[in-house]
């Protein structure tokens, strides 16, 4: 079995917040790795990984990183495949990091989620994917429905539940 998304992230630090994406690929059967890489500490490792990773079959990377945050960026510039940023709030409530990723130049896009977004990181990756493979396109509009019954169910929850002055 082959990875087909790359999620990298700044720091094991940042696991907490990454692993969300990696549970997310994981339930949709989705083959990816998991890996730290450093814009600013390990730029060669960086490099090589980006450089590489569409002829490793990586389709896309979910790339997160807090502070400075350009570890997305760079990644992006070095590589025709789809990058998915997930800011980390490592400080000044992760808007330093959003703005880092949301920001790019023309030309090197990166999708940005919310910050310590990977959840919806990982789903972006299977829709993604899931564009070319309708089995898995199926799981995804499952997974979206069950989104869906959620709400319905909560509210059923709600319905019943008795205040004193609710009309």
């Amino acid at each position: 079995m082959k990875a087909k998304v790359s999620i990298i992230m700044g720091s094991t630090s940042d696991l907490p917040v990454m692993e969300k994406a990696a549970q997310i690929l994981n339930d949709f059967k989705i083959p990816f790795q998991i890996n730290a890489l450093s814009a600013h500490r390990t730029p060669e490792e960086v490099e090589v990984f980006a450089k590489g990773a569409m002829d490793n079959g990586i389709k896309v990377i979910i790339a997160g990183a807090g502070m400075a945050a350009h570890l997305p960026g760079v990644i992006a510039a070095m590589t025709p495949l789809p990058v998915i940023g997930v800011p980390i709030n490592a400080s000044l409530d992760g808007m330093d990091a959003l703005l880092a990723i949301a920001q790019m130049p023309p030309g090197i896009p990166v999708a940005t989620v919310a910050i310590n977004g990977a959840m919806n990181a990982g789903i972006l990756a299977a829709q993604i994917i899931a564009s070319g493979d309708e089995a898995l396109q199926a799981e995804v509009i499952k997974f979206k429905e069950s989104l869906k019954q959620k709400i319905v169910k909560a509210n059923e929850e709600l319905a019943t539940v008795k205040y004193e002055y609710r009309v």
